[in-house]
């Protein structure tokens, strides 16, 4: 049947503008942010990560730490040890989806502070305990020097938070390597097991990295989902090397070793791209001077 009545056709106008602005009031309302007295979806897959970073931290204490002390020649529990690093691959996850989950979702004012709190947890509290134990445990190690590089991964992970929090970046990156992405690569280094020395070197520049000015892309979109897949991976490593698979060691390796490289490739193509510039300025100065 055809309208043609212009009183009809304004009326049914009228009643189309009217369910439009329903559905943008009720869009608005489901987005806009919660009081900080009610926690969102968000904010339990943010609180999730804080309790992946506790119990990492109890199962490296209970299945590492305590049996080192009361026996110094046993050796570390491979199950409490890939136990505790997959907790943390876990809160990795909870930390990539709560952001998500926040933007598609409505949101809570305490959401920006919970996610910064349970960072330091997991992130920065965790990582660097995990340092300070592999100076008690690992032999020929000094305790007192770990413990100071753990307190320097600890240390810049705070000033990450905190610099996140303040400093206004472009769009679709983060300035200095992520924190979640900084303890990945610390656990890396420290499941390697390197020698006592260049390990600490190794550990103290990823925590440069997590403060310096390098740019490292956001997960979004097809790199959300290449991190989602990289970490069920990286659990696959871990529960082959705990059980004693065939292989399992060098799957460990691999897997470790592919995540210094991808925390490394971000200054790898700055100073790339640096050099590249500064040969580029050379041949134009040499072919400026051919010219002349």
């Amino acid at each position: 049947m055809t309208v043609t009545d212009p009183e009809t056709i304004v009326g049914l106008e009228d009643e189309e503008t009217v369910l439009r602005r329903r559905r943008w009031a009720r869009d608005r309302e489901l987005r806009a942010p919660r009081s900080p007295q009610h926690l969102s979806t968000a904010d339990f897959l943010t609180l999730g990560n804080a309790v992946c970073g506790f119990l990492a931290i109890y199962s490296i204490t209970t299945g590492v730490l305590v049996p080192h002390i009361t026996n110094p020649d046993a050796a570390p529990d491979k199950h409490s040890a890939a136990t505790a690093v997959t907790l943390l691959l876990i809160g990795s996850m909870c930390d990539l989806f709560d952001g998500l989950v926040a933007r598609k979702l409505r949101s809570s004012a305490l959401g920006a502070e919970l996610d910064n709190l349970a960072d330091l947890i997991s992130f920065g509290i965790a990582p660097a305990y995990f340092v300070a134990v592999w100076g008690m445990v690992s032999p020929g190690s000094n305790s007192r020097l770990s413990a100071l590089i753990a307190l320097t991964v600890l240390l810049a992970v705070v000033l990450r938070l905190a610099r996140f929090s303040a400093v206004k970046v472009r769009p679709g990156v983060f300035q200095g390597m992520p924190c979640p992405m900084g303890a990945m690569t610390v656990i890396a280094i420290v499941l390697l097991d390197p020698p006592f020395l260049p390990g600490l070197l190794a550990i103290f520049g990823a925590a440069y990295l997590m403060v310096s000015r390098i740019e490292y892309p956001k997960p979004q979109g097809l790199l959300a989902t290449a991190t989602l897949c990289w970490i069920v991976v990286s659990i696959g490593c871990l529960a082959a090397w705990a059980t004693g698979l065939p292989g399992g060691d060098n799957l460990l390796h691999i897997g470790a070793f592919a995540q210094i490289a991808l925390a490394a490739m971000a200054p790898l193509l700055v100073i790339r791209r640096k050099v590249g510039q500064k040969v580029g300025d050379v041949r134009a100065r040499r072919a400026e001077s051919r010219v002349g």
